[in-house]
């Protein structure tokens, strides 16, 4: 037997701990190099902890929602020769039926559930291991399945009653129990913990709001000009580059500018210290299913339009997978947040700490326009500049989304720098 320990991996210097969130194979199991052992989550990101090689996970060290720390041993694994080669028919559990013959003595083993679904399925008279059910815990949503109606529901428990009991006749006097409506049997309450991730979060942007003095400024663009531009070329841009030509690299390429004429934008705090950074890390944020995460786009002054969109895609991509790394969410001097493939048409983004600024971009929607002394109907977008007013005045916040307005509205700025 070789045994071997699977620990947390190395946590960056900013992360003080972290929290396992679901074992994906319990004690004993047989596992091949690569399979998901465990999920840890950090304030940032989701890290998987993989098998190193073939062999079994003899022993869990540490449970599902405990606390762990950087390099912690968290469960012990078996990796010699011999486990590898152990046949899958000698390893592979037979599967538990979900319903077990009226004679046999066996006792039927429960699937997972809520206290918030054993209080639905004793109101409704459903015996659990009976309902279907993907994984191994049973939800609301598999309770409440059109097809266990409480119309059914009532009619199976009754033929199943029928079968075990002698009939029985109540007196004329003695009232019908009136049965509960949908809205009554669906008022259920279901606590969970809040993830580290949203907490994290909450925690930063209330230290934001405490710690800075918070100011917006807005602005509207016309995005006409930017719209035809990318209709024109979008298809031999895709061609060419492989990826889809968006709106966020034009406003990425549009930002970095600005920063450039403002520099101030693109400090930090430390303290009662101002750092001026002379590149360019810009925070994309962008959706995750446990949350917006922001990774950064790295020295964006020497990208291209393709190279920034390629960027982005692959970081939307992995933030679905739960695949991006502490590196890629750490740092940044800017933050763009584009609430607007929501639908949002107007907010005041708040600071991603230790920046002094952030861009909100917003839906576009036509509206009428005074253009040459006549009323038309252009693209508009709102813009919200967020900024800490401790390091910059009203003057440079409201120059600098100026300078993003210019360059998005004639695009050919951007292209002669001016």
């Amino acid at each position: 037997m070789t045994i071997e320990t699977i620990k947390v991996p190395a946590l960056a210097e900013s992360v003080a701990d972290a929290s396992l969130l679901d074992w994906h194979v319990p004690e004993g199991a047989t596992v091949q190099e690569g399979d998901k052992l465990v999920d840890i989550e950090t304030d940032k990101v989701v890290l998987e902890v993989v098998a190193p090689r073939p062999g079994q996970l003899i022993r869990i060290l540490k449970p599902k929602g405990a606390s762990v720390s950087s390099e912690e041993v968290i469960a012990e694994f078996d990796s010699s020769q011999t486990l590898a080669q152990t046949s899958e028919a000698e390893v592979t559990p037979s599967p538990i039926p979900k319903e077990l013959p009226k004679d046999s003595n066996q006792t039927v083993a429960f699937p997972k559930t809520s206290p918030a679904v054993r209080k639905i399925a004793a109101e409704q008279g459903i015996a659990l291991h009976t309902v279907p059910h993907q994984g191994e815990r049973i939800t609301k949503a598999d309770l409440l399945q059109p097809s266990r109606s409480p119309a059914s529901k009532l009619s199976s428990l009754s033929s199943s009653a029928q079968q075990t009991s002698p009939p029985f006749t109540f007196p004329e006097e003695t009232p019908s129990p009136i049965p509960k409506t949908d809205n009554q049997s669906r008022r259920t309450e279901e606590r969970v913990p809040m993830t580290r991730l949203r907490k994290r979060a909450a925690e930063r942007l209330l230290n934001a709001q405490q710690q800075h003095a918070i100011l917006t400024t807005f602005n509207e663009i016309n995005m006409k000009a930017v719209m035809d531009l990318r209709q024109q070329y979008k298809d031999r841009f895709e061609k060419r580059h492989g990826v889809k030509l968006g709106l966020m690299s034009f406003f990425v390429k549009a930002t970095v500018a600005a920063l450039q004429k403002f520099p101030i934008i693109n400090a930090s705090t430390a303290g009662e210290d101002i750092i001026y950074h002379g590149y360019y890390d810009i925070g994309i944020a962008v959706s995750s299913p446990r949350g917006l995460v922001v990774p950064i786009l790295r020295n964006v002054d020497n990208l291209s339009l393709a190279e920034i969109e390629k960027g982005i895609a692959n970081f939307a991509k992995r933030a679905q997978d739960a695949q991006l790394t502490l590196e890629e969410l750490s740092g940044g001097t800017f933050t763009i947040t584009n609430g607007g493939v929501f639908g949002s048409m107007l907010s005041t983004p708040i600071l991603n700490p230790p920046q002094s600024a952030i861009l909100g971009m917003h839906a576009i929607t036509e509206r009428p326009i005074a253009e040459q002394s006549q009323v038309v109907i252009r693209p508009i977008m709102y813009v919200a500049l967020s900024y800490d007013h401790r390091l910059i005045d009203g003057k440079e916040a409201v120059s600098f989304l100026v300078a993003i307005k210019e360059a998005i509205e004639d695009p050919r700025r951007l292209l002669l720098e001016v």
